[in-house]
């Protein structure tokens, strides 16, 4: 899914920024429903440049790129160490009508989550736009 990613660095930057510079691929890795019926989800940036010293990230091995459909990446990654958060139903950054490009195996994901895990707990990774 294409989303504007906001990166924690672009915040530091500029801490009024609403959106990132350009939309990017973003992995959903929770979603929570709410009483009222909102989606609160969490979505990780996909790269295919590797991640800065300041970030971890996943290397997403060649069967995953090629199940994801990322067809114009040579190698790509995940970053798990920061996240956007976001209220689907009220954004203004995500769009319903897309369809997603494609899908990581069960097993990726958890992989993914695993590694993501330690940064939600640390409450660490969540970038919530202004």
């Amino acid at each position: 899914m294409d989303y504007p990613y906001l990166w924690r660095r672009q915040i530091e930057d500029q801490p009024d920024r609403e959106h990132g510079e350009k939309n990017r691929l973003v992995c959903m890795i929770l979603t929570v429903t709410d009483r009222q019926g909102l989606t609160h989800a969490l979505l990780l940036p996909i790269s295919s440049k590797p991640p800065f010293d300041n970030q971890s990230a996943l290397e997403i091995p060649a069967l995953e790129l090629r199940r994801a459909r990322l067809t114009g990446y040579e190698r790509g990654w995940i970053t798990v160490s920061e996240c956007n958060y976001d209220i689907l139903e009220r954004s203004y950054y995500f769009d319903w009508r897309q369809t997603p490009i494609g899908r990581f195996s069960e097993a990726s994901l958890e992989r993914v989550r695993q590694a993501f895990a330690p940064f939600l707990a640390a409450g660490s990774a969540r970038v919530i736009r202004t």
